[in-house]
């Protein structure tokens, strides 16, 4: 039994690093270095990671369709993760389905589930962990609510607030210490923690927010450590065994480009992408002319893959932005990595039915000269302008 204990939980924990793996060797070393520390002076720790760890814009998570980022996630002994919507929504139904299989660590979504059939193993809607003092902490774990593209996948997902919600009043009253790993954006975290004061910790992730030292609303500490690896989040809670309730609540968020750099980060990320190149050098198909991009204006690339989507999907016309292409297509033979350089973007090709009406008003807009030129972000897009 442990009496007049005040005890030190450490949690460290990453978000949206969408694949870029420029300070991974670095921020890992030190995690790991802090984790020995701490365990070293009986501190027990943690290590969670908030979801879109994996974008196949990078040639190694393409090639490896995100088992080498889950891989990666074992080497650094992750506790607990959840996914964003770059796991959710840019593979397959079969490729999620069994991304985790592998996985050492618990995979927490409370709000999905296999709309035809039994769901993974991984998938739960939380996790409960126990520290060697015997402090319960309950993890639950939602992603962003995309009901149209999960639908076509053959996933059911469901409105996360209600079911983190839900959870939080079942487990509140069997753990000491109850977390949610959010990719909701700061908006929904926000919100949830108005709606849920059962939570303790919101670990926050989807919009890159950025809270330096979190930001605390309604009681529920709320944290963001922006996006691409920058930035790596440390949680200290304090519990007081002797009145069972949380005394403190602290976070700090670690530069990772601020840590020492580490012998081998070049040759680590030469490693990821020429196994990518390698994995992704068979050939496709073979071309005996090159086909050139153009962002504004009509080009041979364009009419290739007007003709490829029409074949695939059997509809009556199609339309794209020509910024999609950030490269031309070369003659001879191209392989898997040569699509992957002109289309890195996880876009799903989307059949629709309009009026004749709607039609010509969305080829109007289309013909706006200040569509072309606008710069774009987010939504699995990763060029630069629309074109």
């Amino acid at each position: 039994m442990v009496i007049n204990l005040l005890e030190t939980i450490h949690f460290y924990h990453t978000n949206d690093i969408h694949s870029h793996f420029e300070y991974w060797k670095r921020s890992q070393y030190f995690i790991r270095k802090e984790r020995l520390a701490y365990a070293k002076r009986g501190e027990v720790s943690f290590l969670f990671d908030i979801g879109d760890h994996l974008d196949r814009s990078n040639i190694y998570t393409e090639a490896t369709l995100g088992l080498g980022n889950v891989k990666l996630l074992n080497e650094s002994q992750y506790d607990v993760v959840t996914i964003g919507n770059n796991e959710g929504i840019t593979l397959s139904f079969d490729e999620l389905y069994h991304l985790y299989d592998d996985a050492n660590f618990d995979v927490v979504v409370a709000n999905l589930q296999v709309k035809n059939g039994e769901n993974p193993k991984w998938l739960k809607p939380y996790t409960i962990l126990r520290t060697k003092y015997g402090t319960k902490i309950g993890v639950i774990g939602a992603t962003a609510f995309f009901e149209m593209f999960y639908k076509e996948m053959n996933w059911n997902i469901f409105e996360p607030r209600e079911k983190i919600i839900s959870i939080a009043k079942e487990l509140r009253d069997q753990v000491d210490i109850l977390c949610c790993l959010s990719h909701l954006g700061i908006t929904e975290d926000e919100l949830l923690a108005e709606e849920c004061p059962q939570l303790d910790v919101i670990f926050g992730s989807h919009t890159h927010h950025f809270f330096e030292n979190g930001k605390m609303v309604n009681g529920v500490l709320l944290t963001g450590c922006g996006k691409f690896g920058a930035y790596t989040g440390h949680l200290t809670i304090q519990f007081d065994h002797c009145n069972r309730k949380i005394v403190k609540k602290e976070e700090i968020v670690i530069d990772n480009a601020l840590l020492p750099t580490l012998e081998g980060e070049i040759e680590f990320l030469e490693v990821l992408y020429n196994t990518g190149k390698e994995l992704l050098s068979e050939t496709v198909f073979q071309t005996t002319k090159s086909y050139n991009k153009e962002w504004f204006h009509h080009s041979q690339l364009s009419r290739l893959f007007a003709e490829a989507v029409l074949e695939f999907t059997g509809a009556d016309c199609a339309m794209f932005n020509a910024g999609i292409f950030l490269e031309g297509l070369k003659r001879g033979n191209i392989s898997r990595y040569d699509i992957h350089k002109i289309l890195p973007h996880p876009i799903n090709i989307c059949v629709i039915e309009l009026t004749g009406t709607q039609l010509r008003e969305v080829f109007l807009q289309s013909k706006n000269d200040e569509w072309s030129m606008l710069e774009l972000k987010g939504l699995g897009f990763r060029g630069l302008i629309f074109g």
